[in-house]
């Protein structure tokens, strides 16, 4: 890989370390930012973050394609991001303004995080060198951070339950001053507005598409990220560390994979792994409830990290293939629909659970997972691509 493909790969590592580092200390991080209860408040924490991605991606991203650029982008979201992040532990140590307070700046860390994370993605698709190749960078990279995240951040919570999120913001200053090392290849021809960005994406309704399958896949990295850990927690009498150890043998498979099989998709085309990967994983996950071990659900978290690293960068690389010149605007939109997902996994997976149990919780993750590929697979096959990009014949560029 180049040297850029490299650097803007171990940014969006840096970021979802730090984001998934507070996962599995969740339990004890509302409880030291003044919540009293766990399930709730920690459906509320994560989703604060994720109600930021939401509402600021497509500004963060139709604003770098107006300008033409990225990387001062990236810069301001990442020190916005510190600055969030230290706040809440700065406020946390000194005064007690209550929960709610501290979920206004958990919701405008997200408002800034998300120009760090989707415009350094962006920056790999205005790279040359095969679409599923440079998407394949950023999962592997989304699948590393996530695996050493999870594992490393339980350790981190049983020194502090605020330990994590200093570490996160220290990662965040990495990534700005990464971003400053890099060459910006944003289209010239997106210098044209923000509105007409934004309007662009009319004209390419197919971005449904993948945007439906990344609202599919990170709903049950959300669902994971709560419900699952809770679920590890309670059914199997673990602690925050390993609850972590559990959830990073979906995300090891799920890292390792991802650049091989984005090269992958650029030879046999993105339609076979994002079809087998999503029916599998919809299987799998069912799979990691009925196991009645903690090495048997340990087992199946492997399967199910080898099935997502199929979904994954096929999904990301059908993006830059359908997407125009405004890049950033599209990569939004993706991120957009996974940051729902992960909201919905959060919100709607915690509430199923509360009410229902962690039976119908994992239920409908795997129905979601699984149902919408084959839902949206007649539209997938009308695709108005070339037919190599979806059935593989000549890498995609």
């Amino acid at each position: 890989m180049n040297t850029d493909r490299v650097t803007l790969a171990a940014m969006v590592f840096a970021v979802l370390f730090g984001q998934v580092a507070l996962y599995p200390g969740v339990p004890e991080l509302v409880r030291a930012l003044g919540a009293t209860t766990t399930l709730d408040a920690g459906t509320w924490f994560l989703g604060a973050e994720y109600a930021g991605f939401v509402l600021f991606a497509g500004v963060w991203g139709a604003a770098s394609d107006a300008a033409g650029r990225r990387v001062p982008f990236i810069v301001a979201g990442a020190l916005g991001g510190v600055a969030s992040y230290l706040a809440l532990v700065g406020l946390a140590t000194v005064t007690d303004i209550g929960f709610g307070a501290m979920l206004v700046l958990r919701f405008v860390e997200g408002s800034f995080t998300i120009a760090a994370f989707s415009l350094s993605i962006t920056m790999l698709m205005d790279l040359e060198g095969g679409h599923g190749r440079n998407m394949g960078a950023a999962g592997i990279a989304i699948g590393s951070g996530t695996a050493l995240g999870a594992p490393l951040g339980g350790q981190l919570s049983a020194v502090g339950p605020l330990v994590p999120i200093v570490v996160a913001a220290g990662l965040l200053c990495l990534v700005a001053l990464l971003a400053t090392r890099l060459t910006d290849r944003a289209p010239e021809t997106t210098r044209r507005g923000i509105r007409a960005a934004l309007d662009g994406l009319r004209d390419r309704p197919a971005l449904g598409l993948p945007y439906a399958f990344g609202f599919a896949d990170r709903f049950t990295a959300g669902f994971f990220a709560l419900v699952g850990t809770l679920y590890f927690r309670r059914a199997f009498d673990l602690d925050a560390g390993a609850a972590g150890l559990v959830l990073a043998l979906f995300f090891a498979p799920f890292a390792l994979g991802q650049y091989p099989a984005g090269r992958l998709s650029d030879r046999i085309g993105r339609l076979v792994p994002v079809v087998v990967g999503s029916v599998c994983y919809g299987v799998t996950i069912l799979g990691v409830y009925l196991a009645p071990t903690v090495e048997l659900a340990g087992a199946t978290m492997v399967l199910l990290g080898a099935a997502g690293a199929l979904v994954a960068p096929a999904t990301m690389a059908l993006v830059t293939d359908l997407a125009s010149d405004d890049r950033g605007t599209a990569m939004a939109g993706f991120n957009i629909a996974g940051s729902l997902g992960f909201l919905v996994g959060t919100v709607g997976g915690g509430a199923v659970a509360d009410s229902l149990g962690f039976g119908a919780a994992f239920l409908a993750a795997a129905v979601l997972e699984a149902g919408i590929v084959l839902v949206a697979l007649p539209a997938l096959l009308r695709l108005d691509i070339p037919r190599a990009v979806l059935f593989g014949g000549r890498e995609s560029a």
